[in-house]
Parts: structure tokens; sequence; C-alpha cells
């Protein structure tokens, strides 16, 4: 299944400047996305349960314990 696609004019400078900022391997329309940025965190206000919040803060928690831990091994190794 493809995915829907429509025709966009913009002036010649914008085109310019989206191009002047694509990355190797990037389409176009990867470009102007990246550009543009996803949605604003208003948008995402309530698209996950308070259980699946939990579960993500749970594990962001644990991902900085461990980066901390990994930190504190390094910087012991360096003494």
């Amino acid at each position: 299944m493809s995915e829907a696609t429509k025709t966009l004019r913009v002036s010649e400078e914008l085109h310019a400047y989206i191009k002047a900022h694509n990355r190797e391997g990037e389409t176009l329309s990867e470009t102007l996305e990246r550009l543009v940025g996803g949605p604003s965190l208003h948008e995402l206000a309530g698209v996950l349960s308070d259980d699946e919040a939990d579960t993500f803060r749970e594990a962001i928690e644990e991902s900085h314990r461990d980066h901390d831990e990994e930190i504190e091994r390094m910087l012991d190794r360096m003494e």
C-alpha cells in the first residue's frame, strides 16, 4: 500500500532552502518534514494512558540510572 502524495507549490527561494538542507539519502519530503518538525507537545497530550506514561517514565529513569552507573564505572577506571 503506497502513501498518498500531494503536490505543493513553493517559491523558488523556499525550494532552494529545502534542497540546501537536504541530507544525503533523504527525499525532499523527508527534509521538509524534518525542517517543519513533528507534532507539538500540546498535540501529544492524552495520547498515552496513565499506565503507558508511567511505563515510559520508569524506562527513562532506569536508562538515566544505567547511564549514571556507566559514567561512574568509567571514572573509577580512570583513577
